[in-house]
């Protein structure tokens, strides 16, 4: 009987592979690392064939980890990070670079090599940039797809195939190139509402009016939800299942997250309406769902069907949350590697310093956490971190101090999110949060205190392979569309309610917080 699912999901710097059956219980969870190549602070590289691996690795542990065979599995689905794959046509790797006999053919998500590219397509004022917050981001595949053509002319007159990466992983698995409207919608300015999707006078706007012939782009993309193909034997041999199976379209990480937190509020559009999902890693990405479009600078969107058919959704983010506290962590002398291990000690000292300090506990200490950009609210790639009251401290505690503060200003980020967002007819009064900062108290704290939301946190910190999941059980028809599944497969989780006194205690800190970003502006502009 066929009643468990593959959930895969590729990260930053692994691809996970889950087992969940069709009531949503995670039998089993397995990883493998996937190896990225950097140069310097802007560029970001994967080899595509290395994260199939990686895939196949994590597909085959999981599965036998869960003690079950083949053919108890009845889908598969895929989510990954907005990562560009290039292909020729013949379907081999574009070589970007080669290191250590890996190819490297992909532009990673946080790459911004495509800074000026960016600026360009801004540029233009063309009015399908208001679904896009009115600026594209160099995270996203246009600038991208500029880029090279504009610096890799010998790449792009090979090129037959561009994939946002968990499309190239349906891809892998079924042959198929169609394309999820997940991925066409959010990264690829493709307009589900309109009766074209591809806007010519847009792509020829940016200088990209070859761009679905050389990338084999298709005219439709495919629901979240819905079968997309078959796994092909070749995949099959690779993955340890049947061929046959139904493989469901790839999803963006953050949206698989927010379905696997709010899935079960897709049967009530008031319902989904007050809520918002947090979801937390490396950077933070806050996701809200409307039945009508709602427009504002710096949010991505608002994109028709990206998750939800019929359903608008739309995306404000911060650009280093997880990845500054790492950051902090890596290169104070007192900090070393940042792993899970060392977070914990940090935040375990954090917490014996503010019962003995108290609130001033590091409270000279005024941080502004754009150390990889801004995304919202204002949508400025360029803008760097600051940090105001610093001393020559350089112990353990000095960087307890630090990373407190650090985590103080994330949050106060997402509040000042938050209130822009209100100011566009978003009003949710609830975030549901998950993804690695639900393993930090210290986040869990101030998102509740200093935003005045009340939190759900979901049982399971695998929400975004939950969402993963119910993905493939609908595409495989275990349940008959994703709020059922939502309703069946999504455990719950514990509430912590806002408390209005610490929401004002963080207000003055939430004052400074804006001052510096004024005075930030004014020393920018000398």
């Amino acid at each position: 009987m066929r009643d468990h699912v593959i959930a895969v999901d590729v990260g930053t710097g692994s691809a996970r592979a889950g087992v969940v059956s069709a009531s949503g219980r995670l039998l089993s969870r397995r990883e493998h690392p996937i190896h990225m190549r950097h140069d310097g602070d802007h560029v970001a590289e994967y080899s595509s064939e290395q994260i199939w691996s990686a895939t196949a690795l994590a597909v085959r542990d999981a599965l036998s980890a869960a003690q079950l065979t083949a053919d108890r599995i009845a889908a598969i689905a895929f989510d990954a990070t907005c990562s560009l794959v290039l292909r020729s046509a013949d379907g081999s790797p574009l070589q970007l670079n080669e290191d250590d006999g890996l190819v490297f053919d992909t532009i990673a998500w946080l790459d911004h090599r495509a800074v000026a590219e960016a600026d360009d397509i801004n540029g233009t004022g063309h009015a399908l940039l208001a679904h896009s917050g009115e600026m594209l981001s160099p995270e996203m595949q246009m600038p991208k797809l500029l880029w090279l053509k504009r610096n890799r002319p010998d790449l792009w007159k090979k090129s037959g195939h561009f994939f946002d990466l968990s499309d190239f992983l349906t891809w892998k698995s079924t042959g198929s190139t169609a394309r999820s409207l997940c991925t066409l919608t959010s990264k690829w300015n493709f307009a589900a509402h309109e009766q074209e999707g591809w806007s010519k006078s847009f792509l020829r706007s940016i200088g990209l009016e070859d761009l679905t012939s050389r990338g084999s782009l298709p005219a439709e993309g495919v629901l979240v939800g819905e079968p997309l193909g078959q796994l092909s034997e070749t995949a099959a041999a690779a993955l340890g299942l049947d061929a046959g199976i139904a493989v469901a379209p790839g999803m963006i990480d953050a949206y698989a997250g927010a379905l696997g937190v709010l899935g079960a509020s897709a049967r009530s559009r008031e319902t989904l309406r007050g809520q918002a999902a947090l979801i937390g890693g490396t950077s933070s990405c806050l996701i809200c769902f409307s039945p009508v479009p709602n427009f504002g600078r710096s949010l991505w969107g608002p994109f028709r069907d990206t998750v939800f058919a019929g359903q608008w959704l739309v995306e404000a983010g911060q650009s280093a949350t997880g990845g500054l506290l790492n950051h902090l962590i890596r290169v104070h002398s007192a900090g070393g590697e940042p792993t899970t291990e060392r977070h914990q000690q940090v935040i375990a000292r954090i917490q014996e310093l503010r019962a003995t300090e108290g609130d001033g506990f590091a409270g000279q200490i005024n941080i502004l956490p754009d150390f990889h950009g801004n995304r919202s609210p204002f949508a400025d790639p360029t803008l760097t971190g600051v940090i105001s009251g610093l001393t020559l401290d350089s112990s353990f505690d000095g960087l307890c101090s630090i990373y407190w503060r650090a985590c103080v200003a994330i949050a106060l980020g997402l509040r000042q999110i938050l209130d822009y967002m209100h100011n566009r007819d978003f009003h949710p009064q609830q975030l549901l949060v998950t993804g690695g900062h639900v393993k930090n108290p210290l986040l869990v704290e101030l998102y509740g205190d200093v935003t005045g939301c009340d939190l759900l946190i979901p049982e399971t910190d695998d929400a975004v392979l939950v969402g993963t999941a119910i993905n493939a059980a609908t595409a495989a028809r275990l349940h008959p569309d994703l709020a059922s599944a939502g309703s069946a497969m999504i455990a719950g989780g514990r509430t912590r309610p806002a408390d209005p006194e610490r929401r004002r205690h963080y207000d003055i800190d939430f004052a400074r917080f804006v001052l510096m970003q004024k005075h930030r502006a004014e020393l920018t502009a000398l």
